[in-house]
């Protein structure tokens, strides 16, 4: 799950609210100029979301890490970039340094690497992102809620479990004076007047 080919993650921080334009910018250009064999996968790691509010279904995508551009590569033996991938990334604009980058009088920075757990850490959470959208939920466990459709319309309860990954909420309702629990999706129901 880490670095392909042997190849190290680095952190690039980059103009805010430009990680998608410079992201773009550098696969391009890694294309072009034929860096491929130096420069791996440039990644914006986001999370897709869906909100349900009042039935209305929204479909959000937050970046995680705002300001920063994920890049895999190959240093010089020495721990400095690579001199035609240095100038490349100067020539995009946007970018700036990389995150831990140091350098000794006179030389060239040395970016430092991600570490190997948070490497995985953030390929898992892209990856979990691809599998599709969840449910941002409105509410959580122990909430009350009104049931606004189906059967059991207007009946009040209590969230007892939230399913996300199915978009289920289970709510324990009283149907003659026994408590039921309720498999419901997520805008069947909304949170209970106070």
């Amino acid at each position: 799950m880490a670095a392909s080919n042997g190849m190290q993650w680095f952190v690039l921080k980059v103009a805010s609210n430009r990680e998608d334009a410079v992201r773009d910018a550098l696969e391009r250009k890694i294309k072009i100029e034929g860096l491929n064999d130096i420069i791996g996968r440039v990644l914006v790691p986001t999370e897709r979301s869906k909100s349900v509010k009042q039935g209305h279904v929204r479909h959000i995508e937050r970046k995680l890490y705002p300001g920063y551009v994920f890049v895999e590569m190959f240093l010089n033996k020495d721990g400095t970039v690579i001199e035609r991938a240095h100038f490349m990334f100067r020539d995009v604009q946007g970018c700036g340094d990389f995150i831990g980058q140091r350098a000794e009088k006179g030389t060239q920075a040395k970016p430092l690497p991600m570490q190997p757990k948070d490497v995985d850490n953030m390929l898992k959470i892209i990856e979990k992102g691809e599998g599709g959208a969840h449910v941002k939920v409105e509410f959580s466990k122990g909430d009350q809620v009104k049931i606004r459709e189906g059967p059991f319309e207007n009946f009040e309860g209590a969230v007892e479990e939230i399913f996300p990954d199915k978009g289920v909420v289970r709510v324990i309702v009283t149907i003659f004076g026994r408590s039921t629990p309720l498999d419901l999706e997520y805008w069947q129901v909304e949170k209970a007047d106070s």
